[in-house]
């Protein structure tokens, strides 16, 4: 009897993981303001990104060159959005015009001109892998 109890707890706790895991993927946007289910609705607007409950939402946005993406911060705290890497914001000097963005408020960055992909994060919390997003330019 205790040899079943293990057996199909064992069971429960593998299809829990399984299910855990299929809900995933990743909340990247081809910029038309969709994404896959992962909890994020992107914003209508296809270049821009929302803070909320402490991540970004979408993780990755495609964008063409000359477009200026839009952090919006609907989050209860100030963030402090800047190109990578952390500390010198030298990849993508174009984002760092967004930079402070207190509760409520949204900013653009600089036109971005050149192809490439540009990560960017919190500058306040450069380690929080949920503040960390990336535009692809092309």
């Amino acid at each position: 009897m205790r040899q079943l109890r293990m057996w199909v707890g064992g069971a429960l706790i593998a299809g829990a993981m399984a299910l855990l895991t299929s809900c995933g993927g990743d909340s990247t946007s081809t910029g038309n303001g969709t994404a896959p289910s992962t909890g994020c609705t992107p914003s209508s607007n296809a270049a821009t990104f929302v803070l909320m409950n402490n991540t970004i939402c979408p993780t990755t946005l495609t964008v063409t060159r000359g477009t200026q993406i839009t952090i919006s911060n609907q989050d209860s705290r100030v963030h402090e959005m800047d190109s990578d890497p952390h500390p010198e914001h030298t990849d993508c000097p174009e984002i760092n015009a967004i930079d402070f963005l207190n509760p409520g408020q949204s900013r653009q960055s600089s036109n971005l001109n050149i192809a490439r992909t540009c990560g960017f994060h919190d500058h306040q919390n450069p380690d929080n892998a949920a503040l960390k997003g990336k535009v692809v330019i092309q």
